[in-house]
């Protein structure tokens, strides 16, 4: 694979932010000064199992050129003093999508898959909550300034297009997309997602040989990297050459 294919983007971009993180510490996953965002799994039943709407974000700014679900930072409007962080995400992820989209969807419909808390210290951390429901009806119109392309897929066919370099996904989105195979439709996703409740993962990620290795909370290693032995539980994502691997044991 050539030094400029496009997936690899996602790759440089998280080395050349390792250097800037540094040890998680208990408050990083609540931490106020961190900006927040929502985003929205928008799936249909296909003919093999659930399909997601993916965007496809614009060659600049945040995320430039990756394939993404609907969302986006919490404005003023979205925040209730009243409400938790999580609602606030919420609210932000129903807006987002819509204006990125033109779907309509419900509060009471998202169903809160998990939070993603960034690696500490990385120039662009921004803890995001995922929101899961069955697609409305409706046309898609995208917003120009937010999303180039759009397309509803299958979890697995996507991550095969990114193990061969056509497609830019990061971290959160790859482990998502991967969470959504073996999914009999749409309504056992969503009942599972139900029965589990939100998943967190906190994010720490290290330098290896063979490239980013982002490890989290139940990974063996995830306290102290001398600890990542032969044996142990294992969750974490290997990102240093393509096809990532994911591997979650216990």
């Amino acid at each position: 694979m050539s030094d400029t294919a496009p997936s690899d983007r996602a790759s440089r971009d998280l080395m050349a932010a390792l250097d800037q993180t540094r040890p998680r510490t208990a408050a990083d996953a609540a931490d106020p000064s961190v900006p927040v965002a929502g985003t929205v799994l928008l799936l249909r039943d296909g003919a093999t199992g659930p399909e997601v709407l993916m965007i496809e974000r614009p060659d600049r700014g945040s995320f430039a050129g990756a394939w993404v679900f609907p969302g986006g930072k919490l404005e003023e409007s979205d925040a209730d003093e009243d409400a938790s962080e999580e609602d606030d995400a919420r609210r932000a992820g129903v807006r987002e999508t819509w204006e990125e989209t033109g779907l309509v969807v419900a509060e009471t419909a998202l169903r809160t898959v998990s939070c993603w808390d960034p690696p500490p210290g990385v120039p662009l951390r921004i803890r995001t909550w995922f929101f899961a429901c069955a697609a409305p009806a409706g046309e898609i119109s995208l917003s120009p300034g937010e999303a180039v392309a759009a397309e509803w897929a299958r979890p697995d066919d996507m991550l095969a297009r990114h193990g061969r370099g056509e497609v830019t996904l990061y971290p959160p989105t790859w482990v998502t997309l991967h969470g959504l195979i073996g999914s009999e439709d749409v309504g056992a996703f969503l009942d599972g997602v139900r029965l589990r409740g939100a998943a967190r993962f906190e994010t720490v990620v290290r330098r290896t040989p063979a490239g980013p290795l982002f490890l989290w909370q139940d990974d063996a290693a995830y306290d102290d990297a001398a600890e990542d032995k032969a044996s142990g539980p294992r969750h974490r994502l290997e990102t240093g050459r393509l096809p990532w691997s994911y591997v979650r044991s216990a």
